[in-house]
């Protein structure tokens, strides 16, 4: 379990590029005002920002990096490129639209965005990412919605494993052995839909929350830090950007933890699109 000595600084080390990612991240999915939320995400303290080439609000994510004052080493962006674009000359071409957006040299961290393009164009557009590394513009490669089928392929093909996997996590939906081979394999796993859509009206949820005089989101996202998760909670309201930061000065109890663990509904507990099982 976590300690609860985590604060909004702590990070972990990716295995295969050697680069940290903070445990905290801030996305964007669906947010057409994305310039100000993540303006209002750096001072509520976030410095991992969480976008894809598929929400079309890279540029704006970029120009809040570029107001905000802070330097760039000390942000953590990531992009993604969705099964349409995948292929290895077309990967290569959205890298550079993408920084060329963006006005970057370099993204954090490049992932794979789904599996739907199938093993051949999943294997190329991961060596054009491993390419894109080598020549500085990319600092570390990883896969989303991804299952352990699709990552065994990336090995047989005698490729490095992505450092990450970004995956539909919360109590509901645990995806346990996704979870365990990634971390057998030392895979940071990246919890997208973490307070689970606004939809934390569940008893156990509620219970736990009142306990802790907290809000139900507060809870999720401290259950996913002491899993060992990197969560990645949304919201463009600024009340809520900040009190989705606000989960370091406490902690879950075993109770707490078994109680939630225990509500686990496999598939049927996903709420997104959670493509881990195509071919």
């Amino acid at each position: 379990m976590a300690s609860a000595k985590l604060t909004l600084n702590s990070n972990v080390r990716l295995s295969r590029s050697g680069h940290y990612i903070p445990l905290l991240g801030f996305g964007v999915y669906q947010n057409y005002d994305a310039k100000t939320s993540v303006l209002e995400a750096f001072k509520a303290g976030y410095r991992h920002i969480d976008t894809a080439q598929a929400y079309k609000n890279e540029a704006a994510c970029a120009d809040a990096i570029h107001e905000s004052g802070l330097d760039r080493s000390d942000i953590f962006l990531t992009t993604k490129c969705i099964s349409k674009t995948h292929g290895y000359e077309s990967t290569k071409r959205g890298l550079d639209e993408s920084l060329a957006k963006m006005r970057f040299d370099y993204i954090d961290l490049f992932l794979i965005h789904d599996p739907y393009a199938g093993k051949d164009l999943r294997l190329q557009t991961y060596k054009a990412l491993l390419e894109g590394k080598s020549a500085g513009k990319i600092k570390a490669v990883g896969v989303s919605n991804f299952n352990v089928k699709h990552i065994e392929e990336i090995k047989a093909a005698g490729y490095e494993l992505p450092d990450v996997n970004q995956i539909e996590l919360h109590p509901f939906c645990q995806q346990k052995p996704i979870v365990e081979y990634c971390k057998a394999n030392d895979i940071v796993v990246e919890a997208y839909c973490p307070i689970i859509r606004g939809k934390m009206d569940h008893p156990v949820i509620q219970e736990i929350a009142a306990k802790h005089s907290r809000d139900p989101a507060q809870v999720l996202i401290r259950w996913s830090l002491q899993k060992g998760y990197v969560p990645l909670p949304k919201s463009a309201t600024p009340s809520r950007i900040h009190s989705n930061a606000q989960v370091y000065d406490f902690e879950l109890d075993e109770e707490d933890m078994r109680k939630l663990d225990s509500l686990d509904r496999g598939k049927e507990g996903a709420i997104s699109w959670n493509p881990v099982d195509v071919d």
